[in-house]
């Protein structure tokens, strides 16, 4: 589903926390990167920026308010940009936005957003405060 252009930024929002190539063995038949590998990709991004805000392990606990505006196609660049939206006593919550990079085209272009909520933890799985 492709949402109109002016409902889209024209510019991520946060700071580069992963970046890879969209390969073809993510892709399903019709060449479109399956969404559970976009997921995993904005995942992992979001848990760096949580890791290094939080000064500590994170595990994921909630993934909402994700949109999914266009597909992205093998040979993509996904870059994903996170930033921290909220800190509570032992969680945080990142938006993450997922952009591609096309071969064939000069600009990038907005995939996906979503909101990831992340638990500090300790070496032993429990939850602790965030450091500040």
């Amino acid at each position: 589903m492709s949402a109109p252009a002016s409902s889209t930024p024209s510019a991520p929002s946060g700071d580069v926390v992963i970046r890879t190539i969209a390969m073809p063995a993510d892709a399903n038949a019709n060449g479109d990167i399956f969404g559970g590998w976009l997921v995993s990709q904005m995942d992992l991004g979001g848990a760096i920026l949580a890791r290094g805000t939080a000064l500590s392990r994170v595990t994921t606990v909630a993934i909402d308010a994700m949109a999914f505006l266009r597909p992205v196609c093998v040979g993509d660049t996904v870059s994903c940009y996170a930033k921290v939206l909220k800190i509570g006593r032992t969680s945080l919550t990142v938006s993450v936005e997922a952009w591609v990079h096309r071969f064939a085209e000069s600009s990038q272009k907005q995939v996906t957003t979503g909101h990831f909520t992340y638990v500090a933890i300790d070496p032993e799985g429990k939850p602790h405060p965030v450091k500040r």
